[in-house]
């Protein structure tokens, strides 16, 4: 997407990789500011990732519930993960939702994108809604992948986000808009 606002630009000067892993890529970056000035920008470089609202045809959503290491406790999330290299976005979150729930999909509705963390990472998450959604396996998990799989109704999953019970930022906004979707008649 174009940036409208010249103005606000900082430019990138120089970039250092601080750290490569798995997931991540750590950068440190020197940036001339709008004023002129130099400043150092750090931030997490990431591949992107997919979400998935999947609604069963009882109206049910899935859910999995897995822990989550930097927060050292389980969280109750959307079916999601990262889109691998030359991906398109739809079978990342076709493979995705087979993969951690066992389910496939008739139809999809691709929803938005949202950018979870602006101020330190690049991070994008892409929204699809799934319907027709049927079990057609046991999910596949990755290695070192441990998760239970459930449904909720939307009233509850919203009524988890209000309680606190349910924190996860990808999977409240994926409800926010499947509440929208769904009351709209989709």
């Amino acid at each position: 997407m174009k940036d409208n606002y010249p103005h606000l630009h900082e430019e990138q000067l120089e970039s250092t990789q601080v750290f490569r892993g798995r997931l991540l890529d750590v950068r440190l970056d020197r940036v001339r500011l709008p004023d002129g000035q130099e400043t150092r920008r750090e931030y997490v470089r990431h591949q992107g990732a997919v979400v998935v609202i999947a609604q069963l045809d009882d109206g049910r959503l899935l859910f999995v519930r897995q822990h989550r290491y930097p927060l050292r406790r389980s969280i109750l999330e959307l079916p999601a993960g990262k889109i691998d290299p030359g991906e398109a976005i739809l079978d990342t979150a076709t493979r995705e939702l087979l993969e951690e729930t066992g389910h496939q999909a008739a139809e999809w509705r691709y929803l938005g994108v949202m950018h979870p963390c602006v101020g330190y990472s690049d991070e994008r998450i892409e929204i699809f809604l799934a319907r027709g959604v049927r079990r057609e396996a046991e999910p596949t998990l990755d290695s070192g992948e441990f998760l239970d799989v459930l449904s909720l109704s939307l009233d509850d999953a919203l009524r988890a986000v209000r309680s606190g019970e349910l924190t996860d930022a990808k999977t409240i906004t994926g409800l926010f808009w499947a509440e929208k979707a769904i009351l709209a008649g989709w």
